[in-house]
This record gives structure tokens, sequence and C-alpha cells, in this order.
């Protein structure tokens, strides 16, 4: 590696980061990581601090899973890479083609269809979703409906299905056909309601009147969050995900749960739609499937629309989607070691703990600083502070103020992500008790720095 010298004079200059503006990359420049061990990450400048954001949602297991390291290097030198595509396969995803089934048996999903990551695992669901109703002879039903604030990432279609201006306004137009209803999201909606149970009847409703208007013969999927996660950490209300499953049964659409977040124990349940007792037409994962360590994915699908496919006599059903990394066996490799550590540790649980713990810890931050206009949380490891600059306009806090928060953490021993106007926490699954409170130490001090 290139001394920390050469790191610093060159960081940012050569390449673009995603999700910044490349000018201002250059004037403030990214914190350079050189070394993760445990729930920590070290910097360029030998600083070692917690990080509360797991990666990027997805070192669930943290920076030292010796199982999922091992089984990389002995199939790089088994079978470092060969192809799936029609005529030929490898034993690794076969093997975790069966641990999936059993894995997900209880959210009623029973196939895989591997991928490179999450914006590819919404990418494929969205295009089995028409072709699913291709096949049935529905071809009218080309359409999506997806949740405002709602992240599926940025490929064209998952970028047409967000809702979010951030990842759409540079780049439109994106593709037609693709529908919002507002998110239950009580701290700022368009019904002014507070209440979760009743915000989450008002966007049912408002998901009928939206398929009443388009048509529902003209619907393939909706698709949402579990728990939306990069729009905000908005939970909804424990009636919204079975509401929508409801009326999606009910007009013949789809149901795609993106859990490329919430899946293998994020939510505090081995998947997001089993916390709400949800069974999912498809469920997009990537992220945690490897805790991080390959970039890997699965479309899983159910009994019900896998017979669809599996039955045709047409040749309407011949998948004609995949990449040159699906079913990778490196990928495959890493996924069964991961997959069989997260369920030895049975990280749900802890998930679940330390989340209740943080969410409690912000609450009592909220009490301490006007900033903190709303807290969310409490479902597992996913947890959000609004900030805003004044309380009773719920005027949004502005970027320097935020930037200034976060480098105030950062120096009080503790990594966040900050997003718009939210600081996000996203902490590995295996945080201990003590480690929620440094987190919420540094927090404390953070805001306090500013406020």
């Amino acid at each position: 590696m290139k001394d920390s010298n050469f790191l610093k004079k060159h960081n940012a200059r050569q390449i673009w980061h995603p999700m910044a503006h490349p000018a201002d990359s250059i004037a403030n420049p990214p914190d350079i990581i050189v070394g993760g061990e445990g729930v920590h990450i070290t910097d360029v400048d030998g600083n070692t601090v917690l990080d509360a954001v797991g990666g990027l949602w997805n070192v669930n297991l943290g920076f030292s899973c010796q199982p999922v390291k091992d089984a990389i290097t002995a199939q790089l030198d088994r079978l470092p890479y060969y192809s799936i595509f029609r005529g030929t396969s490898n034993d690794a995803v076969i093997e975790l083609g069966e641990v999936l089934h059993d894995f997900f048996a209880e959210d009623g999903l029973t196939r895989a269809f591997y991928t490179s990551g999450g914006s590819d695992s919404v990418e494929i669901a969205l295009r089995l979703a028409r072709q699913y109703h291709k096949t049935r002879g529905e071809a009218g039903r080309v359409k999506y409906l997806s949740l405002k604030k709602g992240y599926h990432g940025t490929h064209t279609l998952g970028a047409s299905v967000n809702g979010n201006s951030n990842f759409r306004t540079q780049y439109e137009p994106l593709m037609p056909g693709c529908f919002h209803i507002p998110a239950p999201y009580t701290y700022r909606n368009p019904f002014n309601e507070t209440d979760p149970e009743k915000l989450a009847q008002l966007c049912l409703a408002a998901l009928e009147d939206e398929i009443a208007f388009q048509g529902a013969e003209t619907i393939a999927a909706f698709i949402m969050e579990p728990i939306l996660g990069a729009g905000g950490v908005i939970p909804p209300h424990e009636s919204f995900m079975p509401g929508v499953r409801e009326i999606c049964d009910r007009h013949g659409i789809l149901l795609v749960a993106d859990e490329v977040i919430p899946a293998f124990g994020r939510s505090g349940d081995w998947s997001g739609s089993r916390h709400w007792g949800v069974k999912p037409d498809m469920m997009t994962t990537a992220k945690a499937i490897t805790n991080g360590y390959f970039p890997f994915g699965a479309v899983m699908i159910s009994d019900k629309v896998a017979e669809v496919f599996e039955n045709d006599t047409t040749g309407k059903a011949s998948i004609g989607s995949g990449y040159t990394y699906s079913g990778h066996p490196v990928g495959a490799a890493a996924a069964l070691a991961c997959i069989a550590e997260t369920k030895r540790l049975n990280v749900k649980d802890n998930a679940a703990a330390r989340g209740t713990q943080i969410f409690d810890g912000l609450n009592r931050l909220k009490e301490k600083y006007d900033i903190v206009g709303d807290v969310r949380g409490g479902h597992g490891l996913m947890a959000a502070m609004e900030l805003v600059s004044d309380p009773e306009t719920k005027k949004p806090i502005d970027k320097k103020t935020i930037a200034a928060l976060h480098r105030a953490t950062y120096e009080a021993g503790v990594m966040v992500r900050v997003s718009g106007p939210n600081v996000i926490l996203s902490p590995s699954l295996i945080l201990s008790e003590a480690e929620a409170n440094t987190i919420l130490d540094a927090l404390d001090s953070g805001l306090g720095s500013v406020a």
C-alpha cells in the first residue's frame, strides 16, 4: 500500500465518489479508512473509531468474521470463477440455494435468482414481475407502484421506483409507468397526520385510489421496503405492510419486498417481511448475505411465482436477465459461511435488544436538544435522528451544521452516516451494550457541539 502522504495527496483526485459532488469531495476530502476489526475502523492517521454505519448497512457480523474470510480464500484456491448461464453451474450456488430455501421458508420463498448486489436484485425482481404477468396472459400489467421516500438502488428501473428526488431529478426522464404513493412517515406527510395507525390507513387509501386511477389490470407490482432505510429509517405502523399485502392480493398485483437492508436480522427478525407477518411474492436481498465481504445478492421467489415460470410450455418464461457475476462461486461460498455464522450467533435477537437501547437513548437526546426534531427506530438496528433548525416549523438543518456534527461525533470516537438532515445509525449486529452506549455518548458530544 502507498504511504499516507500519497493517499492524502491523491484523495478524491482521480476517482469520483458515489452519492457525492466531485467538487465537494476535492474540497472536503473523504476520510480514508485503512483497517477494520470487530465493530471498529481505523483511518489513515491511525485513529480508531466505532463504526455505527456497519460499512453501509451490510457488515452485520463485523470486520473480523474469520469463517467468511476463510470461505472466500478456500473458494479462490479451488474455483475462483465460472458462469452459471444456461448449461453450467457450480457446487457452491447449488448448496446455497438449499440454504436460502430453508432460511426463507417461513417467508414462503423457495427459489433464488442470483445477482451481484442490491440494485441488480431490484432490477431482476421488477423485470420478473412483468414477465410473470405476460406468461400468465396479462401482458397489460407493466406498471409499478412504490412509496415516496423509498430507496431501491440506482439502476434506471430502480431509480424510477425510488421515491427520493435526489436519485431522480438529474437523471430524468426515467422509466415510464412508475407511480408513487405517500410513505407512512409521521413527521412529514401530506395528511399532516402524526398518529402512526391513522397515517397507515390514509396511505393504504391512497394506494387503493392510485390503483383505481391507473387500473389494476395495468399494474405488475408494488415494491416496498418493510422498514424504509436510506430514506431516513421510517418504520410503518404494524398494520401497513399487511394492508398492502391484502390490497395487492385483491387486485392481482405482485408484492416485492425490498430487503436489501432488513434481511438477515437487521430488523430484529430474520426478514423485515416476517417482522410484520407478511409473505411477499418476491424479496430482494444483498448486502449482509456476504457480510459485505463480496458483492453478491439473490432475489427470493415464492412458489406462486415459480409455478408460473416452471409450468410454462410456450417459451414466454425463458429468462432473459442475468449478470456475468450472477452465482459467482466466491460470493456463494462467502454467503454460505455468512449465513451459517449469522444463524449460529442468532444476531437478530441482539439486533432487537441493541436497537431498543439505541432508540431509547436517541429519544433521551431528543429531550435534551431542540435540534433533534424526530427520532425513528425501535425495530432492530435501524435508527435515525432528523435534525431541524426550528422545531416548530420543522425547517431542516443546513448542510454546514450537520457536517460539523458529523466531524465532532467522529472526533468523539464514532463514525455515523449523515444523509440530508438525518443522522442514520446501522451498526453491526454483534454490537455490545457498552458499544451502543459509546454511540450514544459520541452523539451527545456531537449534538452538544452544534446545538
